[in-house]
Formats: structure tokens, C-alpha cells, sequence
């Protein structure tokens, strides 16, 4: 054999080695998320803190409030963010009674629930899921309680949010459909793109981020866009209230 072709039968043990450790690595890979979920189903599910469930005006899926109202109002959250949890359990409806319900605002919340662990990107898909079923906000609430209070506050497993959902007048089978098979999870990716498309063109950011109360590049969590303009962080009803006005004046309404 000519040491050219013993040079070219080398290469190519070389390059079918590399092709089985890929194969192999992506094996593991695919292992171990099987095995997260695997694990998490079959944790124990806790004592789940029940919250009163508000109406929301016009809910649609993940959105609330009449589509045609002067104010919009995007909300980027984390169900395992604290702050987010803050805002929901109280801001939030304040901004229902004060602005949605006389139709003054349109509310959408996004899940960006990638940050923290996998358990906030489940949460967001579950929260999905019962949306198809018209219990988006039910979830959420649920979640939100959830992550603020009681002995197993901020723990999701899959289990877990399985049984929030039990909780709720929903069809299981449905349910476990979507949520086994991860329906959503490409929404979440979506999400997560305009948010930084979304928040970078904001008018004020370049300020904030100058100012440093934001992070150039990144996305903290909760953010909110009201008419093209971004309030970071879980700020008290004043501030949303201030902000809405101002946009409301704007808008001659």
C-alpha cells in the first residue's frame, strides 16, 4: 500500500470516528433531556397554594382587554422570576380594574422563560397548553401563586404543573397532549427573538441603557412595552399609571 493511499484510508477512520462521536454526543444529549423529563414527572407534587381566580376582560389565549383599545401594553415575563410574580399577584390587577376592564388598555403577556431554568420554559408551555382551552390566565395565576407562596413555592416540576392544571375545568387528555409534546416550545424561541427585536427598538432604550437601568444587549425580566416605549422592571401601579396617561394624552382619548 502507497503511503498516499494509507494517508487517505487514515483520514477517513479519522472521519468516520468524528461522525460516530457526534452521533454519540447528540445521543447523550437527547438522553439526558429524556431523563429530565422523566424525572420531573415523577416528583412529588406538594401542597399547590390555590388563588382566587379573576375574570379577565376579553381574554383571548394569552392576551386580555379589548384589541382595539389606544394603549397596548407587552408584557415579557419569567414564571420563576420573583419580580414578575410581583407584579402579577398585584400590579397587575390594578391595571385589570383601572385600564383593561373599561378598555382603555390591551394587555399581552410573553414568556421569555428560558432565563432562570428549564422549569421556567415548562411553566410557559403548561401555561400555553390550558390557553388552548381558554385557561391561559386561570395558569398563570396558578403559577404566579405558586412561585410567591407556600412550602414548595418556585418548584415546577412537570408533575407539578400537571397538577395545577388538574385544578382547572380543562380536558386532561388535551392537556397532557400538548404539554407531553411540547406544542409551544417553538413559541417560546419566538418569543424570546422579539423580545430582543421588540425591546431594542423601544424609544426610550437607548436612554435607560445610557442611564443604567438597562442592560445593553440583554433582557431583564418582567419588561414592559406601552406604545413603543419600555418600562423595566416591576414598577409600582403609579408608574404604569403615569405612563398610560401620558399615552392616553397622546392619543386624544
Amino acid at each position: 500500500m502507497s503511503k498516499r493511499q494509507e494517508l487517505r484510508d487514515r483520514r477517513a477512520r479519522q472521519k468516520k470516528m468524528q461522525r460516530m462521536m457526534l452521533i454519540g454526543g447528540g445521543l447523550l444529549v437527547v438522553a439526558a433531556i429524556a431523563l429530565f423529563f422523566i424525572i420531573s414527572a415523577n416528583q412529588p407534587v406538594g401542597e399547590i397554594v390555590m388563588p382566587e381566580l379573576k375574570p379577565r376582560p376579553q381574554a383571548n389565549f394569552n392576551t386580555m382587554g379589548d384589541p382595539n383599545a389606544p394603549v397596548k401594553i407587552i408584557n415579557y415575563s419569567d414564571f420563576k422570576c420573583s419580580y414578575c410574580g410581583r407584579f402579577a399577584t398585584t400590579t397587575e390587577h390594578q391595571l385589570v380594574e383601572a385600564y383593561i376592564a373599561t378598555g382603555k388598555v390591551y394587555f399581552e403577556y410573553r414568556s421569555v422563560g428560558q432565563f432562570l431554568s428549564p422549569e421556567s420554559a415548562r411553566a410557559a408551555e403548561a401555561a400555553y397548553c390550558a390557553g388552548d382551552q381558554g385557561k391561559f390566565w386561570e395558569m398563570h395565576d396558578i403559577i404566579f401563586t405558586n412561585l410567591m407562596e407556600g412550602p414548595n413555592r418556585g418548584q415546577f416540576t412537570d408533575a407539578r404543573l400537571i397538577a395545577f392544571a388538574e385544578k382547572l375545568d380543562i380536558d386532561m387528555g388535551t392537556f397532557r397532549d400538548c404539554f407531553t409534546n411540547g406544542k409551544y416550545a417553538s413559541r417560546l424561541i419566538e418569543d424570546q427573538q422579539n423580545a430582543a427585536r421588540d425591546i431594542t427598538s423601544t424609544t426610550n432604550y437607548a436612554d435607560l441603557v445610557a442611564a443604567g437601568q438597562y442592560s445593553s444587549g440583554g433582557l431583564s425580566t418582567p419588561s414592559f412595552i406601552i406604545n413603543g416605549r419600555l418600562i423595566p422592571g416591576a414598577m409600582p401601579f403609579e408608574v404604569f399609571q403615569q405612563e398610560i396617561e401620558t399615552a392616553l394624552a397622546a392619543t386624544g382619548k
